[in-house]
């Protein structure tokens, strides 16, 4: 059993399913019409009624999780999330709600599990796939072949935000067709290049636009199947003849949608003008689903954040030995300073911080690990999530340098300890070949700090790396903090 919550601009949506022989069915899903964009203000603060709103939907999606571990759940915020500037004090609301961590996916990240959803749900034919997703804040644009991304791109285009701005009063007149419609083109001209029709063999629709369009133009007669540019002209005529959004009542158009189809449809108009589509199917698969099948790959060693690690590794010219010494001595401290509480997640991101801490190396060797940090928490990271990325740049920016800078993580205690088993780790290997450690090497915490055991010959042997630790021992004291030297 799996379960993926999505937590988008316009829905939030529970999905539920059960794995039977590599495929995942669909047990239980629930769906709220939340509008989380529309509680946006020009300001980038989520309103206080939105969030109740939300907060009473993530009490109620919280009793339909209870009894699930925290490894079979996976929730993810997308482009609301991305820009609120409250976001933060919400999330952390929700999330005690809901009893499960959120994640705040970047828009690539969002295209490529959609991506990976649809994919699950199409034939698997070789072609090259143009996937468009339009969603309540923002859509994704994706070229792929079988389960594989190639190509993603994420535009603030979004079928909530674009029925406020345009058609603000409900009232729909040509003017305000035309305005959004040009808007949605000016800004898919930017990426016009990487989704040229040549690019692709088949245009596919994804999540509540898409299908909401396909229905309606099926089911009054505009096309025969699919979506087609003739079609929605037709719709955007009858709408305009209709002249408000409380007028419209066809046939296919679910109640909660009428509010955000007029958007919707001036957003799919310029997609299809601006890229030259002339038909446009539809998957039933989307990102909830791209998310669990993500899910069912960490749980089976398929990881894509592992991938990614590996890309980042030839893309900065990592020194390979360097980054396996560093690592193997940061998890074994990490291991003996967790003992029993070993935290199976945060030790991922200590060991992959550990091989991508001197990335930076490739801009500039002066300051490099703010180089290194800075990459890992803006890149676009595929199969992170935004907290992860920022944990991986907190626990590579304090590797080294003042201690001061750590201050503000001290009280997150498993950062706080994967920034120092990673600090360590660096010392003791600054001369970056395979020399001696010390036959005793232990890491242990006390109320204010760490011990650590080493041998007094060893520091006799050594005294670069003895200096050193007495350097670091200094440091810790200004910042309040110690670290004990047990010398044996």
């Amino acid at each position: 059993m799996l379960a993926t919550v999505d937590l988008g601009s316009n829905s939030f949506r529970l999905q539920i399913s059960r794995l039977v022989d590599d495929q995942l069915y669909t047990l239980d899903a629930l769906k709220e019409t939340v509008r989380l964009g529309a509680g946006l203000g020009r300001d980038k603060v989520l309103d206080d009624d939105t969030q109740q709103r939300a907060l009473a939907c993530m009490a109620r999606f919280g009793e339909r999780l209870r009894g699930f571990a925290p490894g079979q759940v996976r929730v993810v915020g997308t482009n609301t999330l991305r820009v609120a500037k409250n976001a933060p004090a919400f999330i952390e609301r929700a999330e005690t709600l809901l009893g499960f961590p959120i994640e705040i996916i970047a828009g690539r990240e969002e295209a490529r599990l959609i991506y990976l959803g649809a994919a699950h749900s199409l034939p698997a034919t070789r072609e090259r796939r143009l996937v468009v997703d339009i969603g309540g804040g923002s859509t994704e644009f994706i070229i792929g072949s079988q389960y594989r991304a190639l190509v993603t791109e994420s535009l603030p285009l979004g079928c909530v935000s674009y029925s406020l701005r345009f058609f603000p009063d409900g009232k729909l007149g040509k003017s305000q067709f035309r305005d959004a419609t040009l808007a949605a083109r000016n800004e898919i001209q930017r990426i016009r290049h990487a989704f040229r029709p040549e690019e692709w063999q088949l245009a596919v629709g994804t999540s509540g636009t898409a299908r909401s369009l396909r229905d309606i133009l099926e089911i009054n007669d505009y096309t025969p199947a699919d979506i087609t540019l003739e079609g929605m002209e037709q719709l955007r005529a009858e709408m305009l003849r209709r002249g408000h959004v409380k007028n419209i009542t066809l046939n296919g158009l679910k109640a909660d949608r009428a509010p955000v189809l007029p958007g919707g449809l001036a957003i799919m108009i310029g997609i299809f003008e601006e890229l030259e589509i002339s038909k446009m199917t539809v998957a039933e698969g989307a990102l909830r689903d791209g998310v669990l099948y993500d899910l069912l790959g960490r749980q089976r060693e398929h990881d894509m954040r592992e991938t990614t690690v590996n890309q980042f590794c030839r893309r900065y010219h990592v020194d390979v030995e360097q980054m396996k010494r560093v690592t193997v001595l940061a998890e074994s401290l990490f291991r003996k300073v967790c003992g029993e509480d070993l935290d199976q997640d945060w030790l991922k991101l200590l060991i992959w911080a550990g091989r991508l801490h001197e990335i930076g190396l490739s801009i500039a060797h002066t300051a490099y690990h703010k180089h290194s940090a800075y990459i890992l928490q803006y890149a676009d990271m595929p199969g992170f999530s935004r907290r992860e990325q920022t944990a991986l740049g907190q626990i590579v920016l304090g590797h080294r340098g003042d201690m001061g800078k750590l201050l503000p993580y001290i009280n997150d205690r498993m950062l706080w300890v994967a920034i120092v088993c990673l600090r360590m780790a660096v010392l003791f290997y600054r001369s970056r070949h395979d020399n001696t450690l010390p036959g005793r090497l232990d890491l242990k915490p006390h109320p204010r700090g760490f011990t650590l055991t080493l041998e007094r010959d060893w520091l006799a042997a050594n005294p670069l790396t003895a200096n050193a630790l007495r350097q670091e021992v200094s440091q810790w004291k200004n910042i309040g903090y110690l670290l004990e030297l047990q010398q044996l």
